[in-house]
């Protein structure tokens, strides 16, 4: 059986406000082995927020990362996340290449656990 057999591949999706305050939450998600991989790009996003239409420039993160570390990925993103209500969605990888999905299931081994 191979490491990543009960695991799946999932994409934790987020917006921040700016480039830093996205590429320090993904650095130090990175850090903790929390997720493999995190992909940044700047978007114009239109939002509904306080009864007015918002018309914001912010940076999209795609985290990825395992079935194993999915929840305390989304709970550390929570608590490093500049925005009151932050988005946090997880989409599973339904299809995913076996070698990818052998290299998130390594990138994401806790320090801890490899001993």
């Amino acid at each position: 059986m191979k490491m990543h057999d009960k695991q799946s591949g999932v994409i934790i999706i987020s917006t921040f406000p700016v480039e830093e305050s996205s590429i320090s939450t993904a650095k130090e998600l990175l850090n903790k082995r929390l997720c493999a991989c995190a992909n940044l790009v700047k978007v114009r996003s239109l939002y509904n927020w306080n009864n007015k239409l918002e018309d914001q420039e912010e940076y999209l993160v795609l985290f990825k990362c395992t079935t194993s570390t999915v929840k305390e990925l989304k709970s550390e993103l929570k608590g490093a996340h500049p925005y009151d209500v932050p988005e946090i969605v997880e989409i599973r990888m339904n299809d995913v290449s076996e070698s990818y999905l052998s290299w998130l299931a390594e990138s994401t081994i806790r320090m801890e656990k490899r001993k």
